[in-house]
């Protein structure tokens, strides 16, 4: 079954192709080619799944060389497949969670205007999944960095979806070049790779590993690069800025490039990549660091924002640091962080899916201020978006609390107390504002007072909600399920690592635990408990104003200003890069430029008056001739008498 594996890649990248090129002749049924395409790649996903579970673990791994694609002296680089549990989880997750949000857009995209654009919408997200499918199912890193990049382009044109909106298009400009920068760290460890090993497949890298060809400051520039490519698709700090700006596009992107695509990518490379970070101890203390740290500025920053999509964002921003400390911690956390990955893809997306079914009708207004009351007018958003919720901030038996907890656990149990404390204490942290903001979102949109009664929307509309037709409410409920029995499903028994244990290794269990072992759950669940608790003081019995109160304390204000993550990255970044550009066009033109325009005018000014010179009369060439003969005959003399 593994030689047809390419058929996973060829269902969505055939329907782009035809979407994107058959043009009008495809708007009537182009929506239902976008989905089906989508659905025969899951399919075969699951057939590939079920060929693989039951053989021994050496079996379950197997590649398909497809023909030879960088044939160039001693570099070659084979295009292929690896049909592994890693890769096999994420086939699953992109192609099961991407189908559900397919279905969801036909009745999403329905009101956009003309047929055309919904075609092309479904052509985009084809790209889009084929590009992530070659991402995680390619067997080196020049094939990842095909779909790396195939993923960056197709997130530009559906985050700049609505080309009439300047913010639109700022912001796909914004993810386009921030992505750059992670991907320079990319490109430059793969160069490293090759370097060492004279090759970038993974087989090769990982032996290369194994075999110490690599110096310890090789590993270290390695995971750090590799980091830093991570950082940049998966919207960690300090490159996180751009993924809030992503909510420009339609909700249905949000939830594609949040919950099964784009921003697992930076968790796939490292855990694809662990071979390489179990043999650098300093380069997975660096990516627990920059995991606490997102982990906590997502949080803080969800709790000041009004915006229902951006509320979600930087839960995303948080929840993907959670999975980034988690395979941080290397064999303790690797197979945590992809369990976590999988029951993230279904509430996150179902969240997503939720806040556009609000949207949708609420004549796209996205301000929670302006919503509340909904939660009898739209029962099956309210219920599905609520299971989410739950899934979300970690209540027991939901999905998300056996995988955060888990998480959680394995980073207050490192061997080095003060660790523990940190990542662990951040980690508790962050539980404790997600269900803060969590709960502010919930009880804004569908509990209090209908605000939206007496206002209109920013378009100068009335308010009408009504629940969403069922071709969008469908796919909310799978995803419901999902929320509610992942986690159980993953975590209940030693089934799910198991099964990863061939690619990222067996689980380990740390018997350091500077808090209890039993009591973790408790403690994790309580301080999720005084989240909900304080948002419901200082929302839930309050009148919610429809604009926002000010002035606020300084906490507040840096929080709804992204912590101040743009104005950092203008100071560190793009000033010092212009600054550099302006002062390198000025030496190009005055220094570089002046030299070679310098010279040419000197010649042409010399040959110039040096050409006045021939006058064509026989007496001044005659004079001149005599001149010189005395002029040599005097040099002579000169020499001669010295």
């Amino acid at each position: 079954m593994a030689g047809a594996a390419w058929l996973v890649v060829a269902f969505p990248l055939l329907g782009a192709l035809i979407l994107l090129v058959g043009g009008k002749r495809t708007n009537a049924w182009g929506h239902l080619l976008g989905c089906a395409t989508i659905a025969a790649s899951f399919v075969y996903g699951l057939i590939l799944f079920f060929s693989t579970t039951g053989q021994e673990e050496a079996a379950r791994t197997s590649e398909v060389s497809l023909f030879s694609w960088i044939p160039v002296d001693q570099l070659q680089v084979d295009f292929g497949l690896r049909i592994d549990p890693l890769s096999i989880t994420f086939l699953l997750l992109i192609t099961g969670v991407g189908f559900l949000i397919h279905v969801y857009s036909i009745g999403y995209m329905a009101h956009e205007p003309g047929e055309n654009d919904r075609r092309r919408f479904f052509g985009y997200f084809n790209l889009f999944v084929a590009a992530m499918l070659i991402l995680v199912l390619g067997n080196g890193f020049v094939t990842l960095y095909l779909g790396w990049e195939g993923v960056g382009l197709a997130s530009y044109l559906l985050i700049g979806w609505y080309t009439d909106r300047p913010s639109a298009a700022t912001a796909a400009k914004k993810a386009f070049l921030m992505n750059r920068v992670g991907d320079v760290g990319l490109a430059i460890a793969i160069f490293i790779m090759f370097k060492v090993v004279g090759s970038t497949q993974y087989t090769a890298v990982f032996d290369g590993v194994a075999n110490g060809a690599f110096s310890s400051g090789e590993l270290v520039a390695l995971t750090l690069l590799l980091l830093l490519g991570a950082c940049g698709k998966s919207g960690q700090f300090p490159l996180q800025a751009w993924l809030p700006d992503a909510m420009e596009g339609p909700t249905p992107v949000s939830a594609l490039i949040h919950a099964a695509t784009m921003v697992t990518a930076g968790v796939y490379l490292i855990a694809r990549s662990n071979p390489i970070y179990t043999a650098s101890p300093d380069g997975r203390l660096v990516v627990v660091i920059i995991g606490a740290v997102t982990l906590v500025i997502g949080c803080v920053i969800g709790c000041a924002y009004d915006d229902i999509k951006k509320v979600l964002a930087y839960s995303t921003v948080s929840q993907i640091g959670y999975m980034i400390l988690a395979v941080g911690l290397g064999p303790f956390g690797y197979a945590l962080g992809i369990m976590h990955l999988l029951t993230h893809g279904f509430f996150k997306a179902g969240l997503f899916l939720g806040a556009g079914s609000v949207m949708h009708a609420m004549n796209d207004e996205v301000d929670m201020r302006k919503y509340g009351g909904l939660a009898r007018i739209m029962p099956v958003t309210f219920v599905t978006f609520g299971l989410g919720y739950l899934a979300l901030i970690g209540v027991p038996p939901f999905s998300g609390f056996f995988s955060k907890d888990a998480i959680i656990e394995a980073a207050l149990g490192q061997d080095e107390t003060w660790r523990a404390w940190v990542f662990g204490g951040a980690a508790l942290l962050g539980a404790a504002l997600t269900a803060f903001y969590m709960t502010r979102l919930v009880l804004m949109t569908f509990f209090g007072e209908k605000r939206w009664k007496d206002i209109k929307s920013s378009d100068g509309r009335e308010f009408h909600p009504h629940e969403s037709p069922s071709v969008m409410t469908i796919p909310m409920i799978v995803l419901a399920v999902g929320s509610v029995g992942a986690g159980a499903f993953f975590a209940i028994g030693d089934t799910f690592t198991e099964w990863l244990a061939p690619t990222v290794g067996v689980l380990e269990e740390s018997h350091h635990h500077v808090i209890p072992h039993a009591v973790v759950p408790w403690l994790t669940v309580g301080l999720s408990l005084l989240g909900v608790l304080l948002a419901w003081l200082f929302v839930g019995r309050k009148r919610v104003p429809l604009s926002k109160p000010e002035p606020v304390p300084f906490p507040v204000r840096a929080a709804r200003a992204d912590l101040y993550g743009n104005h950092f990255n203008e100071l560190l970044i793009a000033r010092p890069g212009t600054w550099l550009t302006r002062a390198l066009v000025y030496i190009d033109n005055k220094w570089v430029d002046g030299l070679v325009n310098g010279t040419a005018a000197l010649l042409g000014g010399s040959s110039g008056r040096l050409r006045r010179a021939q006058t064509g009369f026989v007496r001044s060439y005659a004079l001149s001739m005599l001149g010189g003969s005395i002029l040599l005959i005097a040099a002579l003399l000169a020499v001669r008498f010295a």
